[in-house]
């Protein structure tokens, strides 16, 4: 069985249509920010004189992933899709994958383009500075907002994509709250502008020799830099996968403080984590739209637990509330769930969405007792996920190399060959709902952070203003499920949206609760107006303009 390979959205054509639809782009992009948005694009391909139906099908497969704005590389997409249209082909999702040479698509006919051009010349001409030399690259306008110390609103005529927007709604809303009540300290660092600009992240998790380095291996076709594969426990770090210039591994040291990656804030683990933290880069067209991380193996017994000099499952936690897919590999020799690995599940808690298992190396054991083993492994994750849903469980044998005898059954053989087609278009899937699962995010992040100051506001109004305050700090903290309670009853919140009784019992006892803030009312109303009235809008005014 080979491996499928993910199709990656970059439609090739000519060199000589590729300068030309460049030259196309550049006057559709009124702003010259490097997006054509979607009233750039209804100006733009209004020329085409095809109907709004068509257009409207055009932009919705060229913005596969609901940005709200046309890059280049969407932008030659919806260029070839508007000449197949004006050839009289039927539009789908499918159609410049089928029977049509995508190198031979003509250039499509818009009606005044050539007027337009001349135009755009000669302002260029007249507007252009002369410069000796090459110019310097220029930071992108939303980065500088994450960097301005100006208390100034950010212009509305500044955001040109919805990941724009959720940046302007971040620093003018939800970071003064979080800032206000330490939400940092307790829950999850400040956001910066990398943490919205970043890849997707697919996380894989597993016992030692379950096979997560050569499931990565598998999907890229070649070995990364630094990867290690044998029988005993051979990844000892965390390693991600992402795309580079070239192929080479990175400290874990250097890629934290790196501004453009979305690592900061693994900073706080200390440099026992970041000397077991290394970055692996290489040129690859499926790491341009997935970055993946590689786990160290989960060992059983508390030994091995002990001797771990970092916060291991405080890392999983980290990297599973950024990430879109978190794979738990198995095979049918380690079905066994360890009390590490219990950890590790537990602290996935709040991202169950996320999680897909999958039974890997099914190829060693013949039908009869994949069965078995299928059964047995329900009934382990049944007893540790604490979900009534059923899991969703893969079954295959994600290796290049194998020789199974159970294969030579066409029901194993199908049966193999039908799941790894179903996870990999999960996998296909993660580009297209980056963009939804960022809102999602956001969306959780600003309901976590309201409770979060409900909680802290709440115990400053418990503490006596004079005498007693070290007591009645310390029975605040030993009945903290009670004040949860009385916060939960007082704001009408769901008793599901609160965080761990424990953490925070644990993270309150290095503080003073007299310095906390009292409660803002015009924060909690800041985000409720963000929640209930600006993302929705945001969100109506980045969708296909021709609906």
């Amino acid at each position: 069985m080979e491996a499928t390979p993910i199709p990656i959205p970059v439609e090739s054509c000519s060199k000589e249509h590729q300068k030309i639809y460049e030259d196309w782009f550049n006057i559709a992009d009124s702003d010259g920010d490097g997006r054509v948005t979607g009233n750039d694009a209804t100006k733009f391909f209004a020329m085409s004189k095809l109907s709004r139906q068509e257009l409207k099908q055009i932009w919705a497969i060229a913005d596969s992933k609901r940005q709200g704005f046309l890059g280049l590389t969407e932008f030659i997409v919806a260029m070839q899709l508007v000449s197949l249209a004006q050839a009289g082909h039927e539009i789908t999702s499918d159609v410049l994958k089928a029977s049509v040479d995508v190198e031979n698509i003509n250039l499509p006919l818009m009606e005044g383009l050539d007027d337009l051009t001349v135009k755009k010349k000669d302002l260029t001409t007249n507007s252009e500075p002369k410069m000796n030399g090459s110019s310097q690259p220029q930071v992108s306008t939303s980065a500088k907002w994450f960097t301005s110390k100006s208390s100034k609103k950010t212009p509305s005529s500044a955001v040109t994509s919805i990941v724009d927007g959720l940046k302007r709604l971040y620093i003018e809303k939800l970071k003064p709250l979080e800032v206000a009540y330490q939400f940092n300290d307790f829950v999850s660092p400040l956001l910066t502008n990398s943490d919205f600009d970043a890849k997707p992240m697919v996380m894989l998790l597993g016992q030692y020799s379950t096979g997560k380095t050569t499931f990565i291996k598998h999907l890229l076709q070649c070995d990364y830099p630094g990867a290690h594969i044998g029988p005993e426990p051979t990844t000892d770090r965390f390693v991600v996968v992402m795309s580079g210039p070239d192929e080479r591994s990175i400290p874990g040291n250097t890629i934290a403080v790196q501004a453009d990656l979305p690592f900061r804030g693994l900073t706080s683990f200390g440099g026992a984590f970041l000397s077991k933290f290394e970055c692996s880069q290489m040129p690859h067209p499926l790491l341009d739209q997935i970055t993946f991380v590689d786990t160290p193996g989960v060992l059983s017994g508390e030994k091995q637990r002990t001797q771990r000099s970092y916060d291991f499952t405080g890392v999983i936690s980290w990297f599973a509330a950024k990430c879109d897919l978190i794979l738990l590999l198995f095979d049918p020799h380690k079905l066994d769930i360890s009390d590490e690995f219990k950890r590790v599940i537990s602290s996935l808690h709040g991202n169950d969405d996320k999680i897909r298992v999958v039974l890997n190396k099914a190829h060693q054991v013949d039908t009869q007792q994949l069965m078995r083993v299928y059964g047995a492994l329900m009934w382990s994750l049944g007893k540790v996920l604490n979900t009534p849903e059923v899991v969703r469980v893969y079954i295959g044998s994600f290796n290049d190399k194998f020789n199974n005898e159970a294969a030579n059954d066409p029901l194993g053989q199908d049966l193999f060959e039908k799941e790894q087609d179903d996870l990999l278009k999960d996998l296909i899937d993660i580009p297209r709902k980056a963009c939804d699962r960022r809102i999602n995010e956001f969306v959780k992040r600003a309901r976590a952070a309201k409770i979060h100051a409900y909680i802290i506001s709440h115990l400053k109004k418990e503490m006596p203003s004079m005498m007693g305050k070290a007591k009645a700090q310390q029975r605040l903290i030993d009945n903290l499920e009670e004040e949860f309670g009385k916060v939960q009853r007082e704001f009408h919140l769901p008793a599901g949206d609160f965080p761990s009784v424990e953490h925070y019992r644990e993270v309150l006892s290095s503080y003073s609760f007299d310095k906390f803030e009292k409660l803002k009312p015009k924060m909690i109303q800041a985000v409720d107006d963000m929640l209930g009235y600006e993302i929705p809008e945001l969100l109506k005014n980045f969708r296909n303009p021709y609906e």
